[in-house]
Parts: C-alpha cells; sequence; structure tokens
C-alpha cells in the first residue's frame, strides 16, 4: 500500500540531493544528512537499499559516497519510491481482514487512488525534480565551496 513514510521522503531528497549535486566525486553521505537534518546512520541503510537496487552507485574510500547508477533522466519517482517501500513493508497493516463493506467499497476506492498516483509519479524524473529546484532557485550547497545556484 502507497503510504508517504519519513523514509520515503528521506530517500527522495536524497537522491534528489545526488542528483542536483552531481560533479565529478560522489556526494558523500553525511552532506547529505547534514543538508536533511537527519542523522547519517539513518539514511545509510536507505542508500544502501537503494545501491542494491540500481539506483545508487556507492563509492568506497576517503572520499567516497554515492552517485547516481543511471542518468537522473531515467530514474523516475516511483521507482524509488517502490524500493523504498519495500523496506516499510514490515509491520504494515493488513487491510484485507476488514469488514465486508470496507472490502467491496473503501478497498476499490483506495487502490483506484493509488494506481493514478503511482501512474503520475511514474512519469517525474530525478530530472523534473532537479530542473524545478534550479526554477525555484535553490542553490546547491557544495562541500568546501560557497553556494551557487545551478
Amino acid at each position: 500500500m502507497l503510504k508517504c513514510t519519513r523514509r520515503t521522503m528521506h530517500a527522495l531528497e536524497a537522491v534528489v540531493d545526488i542528483a542536483f549535486h552531481a560533479r565529478p566525486e560522489p556526494v558523500q553521505s553525511k552532506d547529505i544528512a547534514t543538508r536533511q537534518n537527519v542523522p547519517q546512520r539513518y539514511l545509510e541503510q536507505v542508500m544502501q537499499h537503494l545501491v542494491r537496487n540500481g539506483i545508487l552507485k556507492g563509492v568506497r574510500g576517503p572520499r567516497g559516497g554515492y552517485t547516481l547508477a543511471r542518468e537522473r533522466r531515467r530514474i523516475t519517482v516511483g521507482e524509488v519510491v517502490r524500493i523504498v517501500s519495500e523496506l516499510d513493508v514490515e509491520g504494515e497493516e493488513d487491510f484485507s481482514a476488514g469488514s465486508e463493506l470496507g472490502r467491496r467499497t473503501v478497498q476499490p476506492i483506495w487502490e483506484e487512488c493509488q494506481a493514478a498516483i503511482m501512474a503520475r509519479i511514474d512519469k517525474i524524473t530525478l530530472e523534473d525534480l532537479c530542473s524545478r529546484a534550479e526554477t525555484s532557485g535553490f542553490a546547491a550547497q557544495l562541500e568546501g565551496a560557497d553556494n551557487f545556484a545551478i
């Protein structure tokens, strides 16, 4: 079931952060965590899951971090949401055991809405989000450099 969890939002922000701050060196998770104001260890589990699923590439070493595994125009928001939702499956409530009325009326409507949302976010790419950030005047925050608009 589609849920906009805190983990999903942080994962999307992290992936957009990497796409937006793309440069020759990988983006370090400590920099992402600082910009998002979340603990680095909180992001690492999600980042590693995104690496295993082909969204990100992990780069080891003292200047290591993360880069996109594909061009930003080839990664959709829907893809990231589905991958991160795999982490949230544990402990998710099973609503299929609800009342007959709910199964026949509420659940089908909810599933239709979910399908419509997923169809929409499957059309939004990281390129689209980076363009939106640029248009809004968001400035890249690179380590050791003054902020500048991209």
